[in-house]
């Protein structure tokens, strides 16, 4: 049994998903390009390595933590390469007015966090715009 509009429904769906997606990467992007330029740096370490529950996947998430000029101790999760592992030294830049929202880890041995975030926010954005098109093609019947 066909639900009728169904395939409208799931298609809008993924471009909200993606489309919001697409903005909080960009968010991202405009906030690390900005704390590189102008943010504070401060030696830190990854506290701790989480993979995903039941071994399902590789994937990792990566906290780390820093001390800030005036000794406040903040911690944050952001994307990192594979040899990163608890206890590893990085360097971190920050906003001193946000230091949790905007720290950010900047050092050799990953990728710089520009590049990371321009490739999820132009990833995301490619989604957007492909699930759209076929959004209008389905509406419209492929007729102009």
């Amino acid at each position: 049994m066909e639900v009728p509009g169904a395939g409208y429904v799931v298609l809008a769906l993924l471009v909200a998903l993606f489309g919001a997606l697409s903005w909080t990467y960009a968010r991202r992007l405009v906030t690390v390009a900005r704390v590189l330029r102008r943010g504070v740096r401060a030696e830190g370490e990854c506290v701790r390595v989480e993979t995903e529950p039941y071994d399902r996947s590789d994937a990792r998430r990566h906290f780390f933590a820093f001390r800030t000029a005036d000794g406040a101790r903040v911690e944050f999760e952001d994307l990192a390469g594979r040899p990163t592992t608890e206890g590893s030294a990085v360097t971190v830049t920050y906003d001193p007015r946000d230091p949790e929202g905007t720290a950010t880890v900047a050092g050799r041995g990953s990728w710089s966090p520009v590049l990371q975030s321009l490739a999820l926010a132009a990833g995301c954005g490619m989604a957007t715009a492909g699930f759209a098109i076929l959004l209008f093609f389905e509406i419209t019947g492929g007729n102009r």
